[in-house]
């Protein structure tokens, strides 16, 4: 179990996020389609998993943006925002902002993936929804980055993120 904060207040997660130089986790999780989609369904790239807890809010909206903004320039990689939002808000979400390069995926019929990657707040206001997070995958799944955003109300280290993939 980690702990994040959330306003400043402590936040804990349901475990820890995957170790680096490990296997990533396959997942099942919905598209805007409604259709399930696996590790499998990116095989041979590389991914940045961008895990917030909605897309309704003003970071986890800049973490998406900020992503979309620089996932063209990136060769051979899929970055994938997953949330515990519905697929129709994720859609309705990315018709609005311009969300073309990121690929959005709901972990709501999925609890396995907030169990595996250690990141279902378990406490505090936003308990049920996923903690803030980044995790990069090469092109065998291998975690080649996490990061726990120590705070929920804080962006990302982009460019470590991307910094990874190399």
């Amino acid at each position: 179990m980690a702990q994040v904060t959330f306003k400043g207040n402590p936040v804990h997660t349901s475990g820890d996020l995957p170790q680096k130089g490990t296997e990533a986790f396959d997942f099942s999780l919905t598209s805007q389609d409604l259709q399930e989609h696996s590790l499998q369904d990116y095989a041979g790239t590389r991914k940045i998993l961008n895990i917030v807890p909605s897309l309704d809010t003003g970071v986890c909206a800049a973490s998406a943006k900020t992503f979309e903004a620089r996932a063209d320039k990136l060769e051979n990689t899929v970055v994938i925002t997953v949330s515990m939002d519905l697929p129709f808000a994720q859609k309705r979400f990315c018709s609005a902002e311009g969300i073309e390069n990121v690929v959005t995926l709901s972990a709501f019929r999925s609890s396995d993936f907030a169990h595996n990657y250690g990141v279902e707040m378990v406490d505090g206001p936003m308990r049920g929804l996923l903690a803030r997070a980044v995790v990069v995958l090469d092109e065998k799944n291998r975690v080649t980055y996490t990061e726990l955003v120590p705070e929920i109300a804080q962006e990302p280290d982009y460019d470590a993120a991307v910094a990874a993939l190399d």
